[in-house]
């Protein structure tokens, strides 16, 4: 069983660990700064590939996916993307299009999908706080409307009790720490266990 985890930073394990993408052949860092590693501590059988990397869009996320998702063989993909479009200013629809583009690629593989939520960072302003939700919220309606795709709000899950918008603990209050990815692990896992139970 294989789970290919796509995305930016908070897939790749930043800042603790530089993914495998970042750091071949294996990656270099805390193992714990990923939530790939959770995801595989807790299940032996699955074989849980991350392929994330710091500072990407959407856009260059998607234009990445059939190497990283399709030729990896991947049973099911976790896609987290479109914070980096908020930080450099794009548009809400800049970033659902691109997410659009990877959902119907996946689905042309026959791959169900994982859609997490955008994680909160502590030096947002109001204005990306409200392309963050609007993003989000457009995620979860896919999800509903889409076969073979879970949402999971892994925002909420590393966000700070009573604040969604600031990280519960954060190294460099951009990103999670090694419990926040664990966090985000936890969230992910239901719908990742019903989807592959489904394949």
């Amino acid at each position: 069983m294989e789970i290919a985890c796509l995305g930016d930073s908070t897939t790749a394990g930043t800042p603790g660990f530089l993914s495998p993408i970042e750091a071949p052949p294996d990656g270099r860092g805390d193992v714990r700064s990923q939530y790939a590693y959770w995801l595989a501590a807790a299940h032996p059988g699955w074989r849980v590939l991350n392929r994330g990397v710091n500072g990407e869009r959407t856009d260059e996320i998607a234009a990445r996916f059939d190497r990283d998702v399709i030729q990896s063989g991947a049973t099911v993909v976790v896609i987290i993307a479109g914070v980096n479009d908020v930080y450099q200013g794009r548009p809400v629809d800049w970033a659902t299009a691109n997410l659009e583009v990877m959902y119907a690629r996946a689905a042309a593989a026959g791959i169900p999908v994982v859609a997490g939520s955008i994680v909160p960072f502590n030096t947002a302003t109001p204005d990306q706080n409200r392309r963050m939700r609007e993003i989000n919220a457009w995620i979860a309606r896919r999800a509903a409307a889409l076969p073979r795709m879970a949402f999971v709000d892994t925002r909420a899950a590393v966000a700070a009790p009573g604040d969604p918008d600031r990280l519960a603990a954060s190294p460099d209050g951009l990103h999670p720490d090694a419990e926040g990815y664990r966090r985000m692990a936890e969230a992910l896992d239901p719908a990742l266990r019903r989807l592959v139970s489904s394949t």
